[in-house]
């Protein structure tokens, strides 16, 4: 059974930064995939990013040059820093795992982009 625990979500003005946290608890990160996958209201959830096995990464289209997810192995915690923060960036931002075909998620953190 694998944990998520995400973090960092908050209001921010257009162009500005934010810093999600995704702690992980019942195996090793760079054992699984983890992405990043976020929700408008009204929308369906869809993929922002991943990194496999601590190595290989992806980013939606819509994200590319502008967030970028990482790892910190001995934290067990997948990141995704958010930079040139848009309107259109905000939702609901979930931390997925997979792990031997099961797959995780967290409760989600919340990413609010206005001015």
């Amino acid at each position: 059974q694998v944990q998520l625990v995400e973090s960092g979500g908050g209001s921010v003005e257009p162009g500005g930064s934010l810093r999600l946290s995704c702690a992980a608890a019942g195996s090793m990160i760079c054992k699984m995939r983890v992405g990043w996958y976020r929700q408008a209201p009204g929308e369906e959830r869809e993929f922002v990013s991943v990194i496999n096995g601590c190595q290989l990464r992806s980013y939606a289209d819509s994200v590319k040059g502008r967030f970028t997810i990482s790892e910190d192995s001995a934290k067990n915690t997948v990141y995704l820093q958010m930079n040139s923060l848009k309107p259109e960036d905000t939702g609901m931002y979930y931390c997925k795992a997979v792990l031997d075909w099961e797959t995780y998620w967290g409760q989600g953190t919340q990413v609010t982009v206005s001015s």
